[in-house]
């Protein structure tokens, strides 16, 4: 079992950034992915970025591209998502995931799952 812990979220202006971090524990593997999905209310959970073990391959949503920043420090088992220029749009439960297997943006594939941390961002 893996348990994947979220800190970092809370209520900010728009424009403003805050960091997102992710920390791993139980039976996790330095190979594993590493993904930030997020769920506003009324809507569906979406991909925000994710991350392959080693950090070569990243990925963002066209939403986030240029402003959110995903990176891991596998010596922590931790992943980040920095965030920068917020929007109320961002406003969302952010959540971090990790699956057993390659990079993907596809929230069904990821095995384990954090239990979400708050992001709101007020105009």
């Amino acid at each position: 079992q893996v348990q994947l812990v979220e800190s970092g979220g809370g209520l900010v202006q728009a424009g403003d950034s805050l960091t997102l971090s992710c920390v791993a524990s139980g039976r996790i593997q330095s190979y594993y992915a590493m993904g930030w999905f997020r769920q506003a209310p009324g809507k569906e959970r979406g991909f925000v970025a994710a991350t392959s073990w080693s950090g070569r391959t990243i990925g963002y949503v066209d939403s986030v591209k240029d402003r959110f920043t995903i990176s891991r420090d596998n010596a922590k088992n931790t992943v980040y998502l920095q965030m920068n220029s917020l929007k109320p749009e961002d406003t969302a439960v952010y959540y971090c995931a990790t699956r057993r297997l390659g990079y993907s943006i596809r929230d069904f594939e990821y095995d384990y799952w954090g239990q979400g941390t708050q992001v709101t961002v007020s105009s």
